[in-house]
C-alpha cells in the first residue's frame, strides 16, 4: 500500500509581542496566521470501514487542530510568561482579553515547535505529523518536518 500525505489548512488571528526584540515586533501586534498541517500514512484498506481509503478523515484532523490551536490561539494575546509581560498580561485579563502565557518568545518559530507537539499527542497511531506550516504575513512562514526533528 502506497504512504499518503495530506493536508489541512487553518486560519485565526493572533496577537503577541516579543519582549526585548529590538523591532517593530516588540509592540503589541496581531497577525492573520494560516496553519497547514501535514501528516503522513496509509490508507485504510479495510472495505467495511467507513473511513475506507482515507489517512485520516479530514474532519477527525480539522478536530484535532482547532480543540488543540485553532480554538486557543484565535483572537488571543499571546505573551512569555517569563518577561515582564506578565503585568500587561494580568491588565489584559482583568479586563476581560483572551491571553496566553507561554513558557518561550512567540515567534512563529517556537509556535510551531509547540503545535507541533500538542497535535502528534492528538493523533491516532497509526497516523503521524509529517510537517507544519506557520505562515505570519503573506511572505513569511515557518515551517516544521519530522524528519528535521528524529
Amino acid at each position: 500500500m502506497s504512504t499518503i500525505r495530506i493536508t489541512k489548512q487553518f486560519n485565526f488571528e493572533t496577537g503577541h509581542a516579543l519582549y526585548g526584540y529590538d523591532g517593530k515586533c516588540k509592540n503589541v501586534h496581531g497577525h492573520s496566521y494560516k496553519l497547514s498541517v501535514t501528516v503522513i500514512g496509509q490508507p485504510i484498506t479495510d472495505s467495511s470501514n467507513v473511513k475506507f481509503g482515507m489517512v485520516i478523515d479530514f474532519s477527525d484532523l480539522k478536530k484535532v487542530v482547532k480543540e488543540e490551536i485553532v480554538d486557543v490561539f484565535d483572537h488571543a494575546t499571546v505573551f512569555n510568561k517569563n518577561t515582564p509581560h506578565v503585568e500587561l498580561a494580568k491588565e489584559l485579563q482583568d479586563r476581560g482579553h483572551h491571553v496566553i502565557l507561554v513558557d518561550y518568545q512567540p515567534t512563529s518559530e517556537m509556535m510551531v515547535i509547540d503545535f507541533a507537539e500538542k497535535i502528534k499527542n492528538r493523533l491516532p497511531e497509526n497516523i503521524n505529523l509529517h510537517s507544519l506550516r506557520l505562515q505570519e504575513t503573506e511572505t513569511s512562514f515557518a515551517e516544521w518536518f519530522a524528519s528535521d526533528n528524529l
